[in-house]
C-alpha cells in the first residue's frame, strides 16, 4: 500500500515539473530571414538563429510548410518568428509571424 501510494506520489511529481518545460518549448519562437520563397513546391528558405526546440545552430536551411498558405504570407528579406518541427519528410515550419520591429 505504501509503496503504491509513493510511486503515484512521484509520478504525480514528476508530471507536475515536466509539463511547464513541455509547455515552454512548445511557444518558443526562432528568429530568422525570408531568403527564398518556391510557392510551387511550398518551401520556405530560412537563414536563421538557433532553434532551441530542435537543438539546431544557426544556418540557412530549406523547410516545407505545414500550411500552404505561410508562403503567400511572406517576401524574400522579410525578418520572421517561427516554429519548426523534425517531420518524416524534413524539417517543417508549423507557425510563422512577423519579428516584431
Amino acid at each position: 500500500m505504501k509503496k503504491t501510494l509513493l510511486q503515484q506520489i512521484g509520478l504525480a511529481t514528476m508530471l507536475g515539473l515536466s509539463l511547464p518545460l513541455a509547455a515552454i518549448a512548445q511557444t518558443e519562437l526562432s528568429d530568422g530571414e525570408i531568403r527564398k520563397i518556391d510557392k510551387d513546391n511550398k518551401k520556405l528558405t530560412i537563414k536563421h538563429g538557433d532553434i532551441k526546440n530542435l537543438d539546431m545552430p544557426g544556418m540557412t536551411m530549406v523547410f516545407q510548410v505545414k500550411e500552404p498558405a505561410m508562403v503567400e504570407q511572406v517576401k524574400v528579406g522579410d525578418k520572421i518568428r517561427f516554429r519548426a518541427e523534425k517531420a518524416a519528410s524534413g524539417f517543417m515550419v508549423t507557425e510563422l509571424q512577423p519579428a516584431a520591429k
